[in-house]
């Protein structure tokens, strides 16, 4: 490997292991030599390799390419050192119940179906935009909602529980269709309490959430993109508790660093750990039934150190 006098891009080579750099660098311009190659390509280093992979496992193919091209590789990393990408902002347990409660169906019963059916399922646009009629089964107390196809290639089904009035407004959404649609997915242009027959597109379905900041009248509405559904969802769990894995296999991740990039570090999972660090306290409930009557009810009774708990006295007549 050449060294071109100490430039700071030489400079990010390790020392360490800068002679096995110079071995798989001067290895590759001895092929090239001998191959008669001046000019290199991709199509240099695939021939280069491809002769290399009848003598070499994989992972040393992936060690040598890497020595191939270390001043690049060394310099991406630098660049990404302390970068955090921009992240949707998510939607709070409150302001979703107050959006469902609060907005007119008559404008957004399009925008709460999707809500739910995003929060519930940690959908991503696309997948809210191919869910079908046939992909919902509507069971009574539940809704069983499949999505075939993901971005991961492992289909999902997720339930939607009768909280609320959820079910009620997919119901309502749902007797709006007209008759003879040629289309089965399920989200078609609502407007004035009516569906028509064209279905939503992804723009449409994208802006679900930032219609709702708008309604709620939250700041930087434009933060609110189409992956606040998801992020949403995955911090919901978190804040409830669940572990990573319950995470993962709920929206259908395969990488834990994935999962955990799209779960926000809330205030809520933020002071829930400052009691168990500087409290002590723990976030599982703990429940303790005593059975009294009346004719023997103590006359008084002492809790001590004790926060934020929920009593029920049950008194038997």
């Amino acid at each position: 490997m050449k060294d071109c006098g100490g430039c700071k891009y030489c400079n990010l080579v390790p020392t360490k292991s800068r002679s096995l750099y110079d071995i798989a660098y001067n290895r590759f311009k001895k092929w090239c030599a001998e191959k008669n190659v001046h000019v290199y390509s991709e199509n240099v280093l695939l021939a280069y390799f491809s002769e290399n992979a009848k003598n070499y496992k994989s992972s040393t193919l992936w060690a040598q390419y890497s020595m191939q091209i270390p001043k690049l590789i060394a310099f991406l990393k630098r660049t990404g050192d302390g970068y955090q990408a921009k992240k949707s902002k998510i939607l709070t347990k409150s302001e979703i119940d107050r959006f469902l409660s609060s907005a007119d169906d008559k404008e957004f019963l399009m925008i709460k179906v999707g809500l739910i059916l995003g929060i519930a399922g940690a959908c991503r646009t696309d997948e809210l935009v191919n869910l079908t009629v046939d992909d919902i089964e509507d069971v009574g107390s539940s809704l069983i909602v499949k999505i075939p196809n993901t971005k991961t290639k492992i289909p999902r089904i997720f339930v939607v529980t009768d909280v609320g009035n959820m079910l009620e407004l997919f119901r309502k959404y749902l007797s709006l269709r007209p008759p003879h649609v040629k289309y089965k997915r399920l989200f078609l242009y609502y407007k004035a309490g009516k569906c028509s027959s064209q279905p939503v597109g992804k723009n449409i379905m994208g802006k679900i959430p930032s219609v709702v900041a708008s309604y709620l009248k939250l700041p930087d509405v434009a933060c609110y993109t189409g992956h606040c559904l998801r992020r949403s969802s995955a911090t919901l769990l978190a804040d409830a508790g669940v572990d990573i894995t319950t995470i993962k296999r709920h929206a259908g991740w395969k990488s834990t660093t994935v999962a955990g990039g799209y779960v926000e570090n809330s205030i809520e999972n933020k002071t829930k750990i400052a009691n168990q660090v500087l409290v002590g306290t723990t976030t599982s409930a703990i429940t303790k039934t005593v059975n009294v009557s009346e004719s023997n009810i103590p006359s008084n009774i002492n809790f001590e150190n004790c926060t934020n708990v929920t009593f029920n006295l049950n008194v038997n007549k």
